[in-house]
């Protein structure tokens, strides 16, 4: 696709680390996960293409969405490795399911948040209406677990 006869604008490790607000470490670990693929220059150093921009937004915006590097493979590379369409559907409706149950705690916390706000106790844990908000969890029909699945959730944190 260069017809025009004019090269391609490419950038160091550096100067795209600079352009996202990375760390030069970020871009080289995701190249030896498969993630990036930069060609290198006559002396070896990394040059990254237009290519390389997309896709280092792609995963960037990937990962504020909430996904996996694992995931994110899987979206980039489906059909290059032969994992293919079918994986990549299981990765993006699991996502949407994540995302819809991340939307409903979004919304449940926005409507607790809102009420507290609001309320006129000194302790929200003394407030009856408060205490609607948190009851499932008080009464064991939903736990901490079910809020925060263990693989948000990392070990010691919780």
């Amino acid at each position: 696709m260069k017809s025009s006869g004019v090269a391609e604008r490419t950038w160091s490790v550096g100067e795209l680390a600079e352009r996202f607000g990375l760390e030069t470490h970020v871009l080289r670990y995701w190249e030896d996960v498969g993630l990036l693929a930069p060609a290198r220059d006559g002396a070896g150093r990394r040059r990254y293409g237009a290519d390389d921009v997309v896709r280092v937004a792609t995963i960037l915006s990937s990962k504020v969405a909430g996904m996996s590097l694992e995931q994110i493979q899987v979206l980039l590379d489906a059909g290059s490795t032969g994992r293919g369409a079918r994986d990549r559907h299981e990765v993006l409706t699991a996502h949407l399911a994540e995302l819809d149950r991340r939307q409903e705690e979004i919304d449940r916390s926005r409507h607790m948040t809102e009420h507290a706000l609001s309320c006129q106790a000194h302790d929200i844990a003394a407030c009856p209406r408060f205490r609607e908000h948190v009851q499932d969890l008080v009464d064991g029909s939903r736990t901490w677990r079910d809020v925060h699945p263990a693989r948000l959730v990392p070990a010691g944190r919780a």
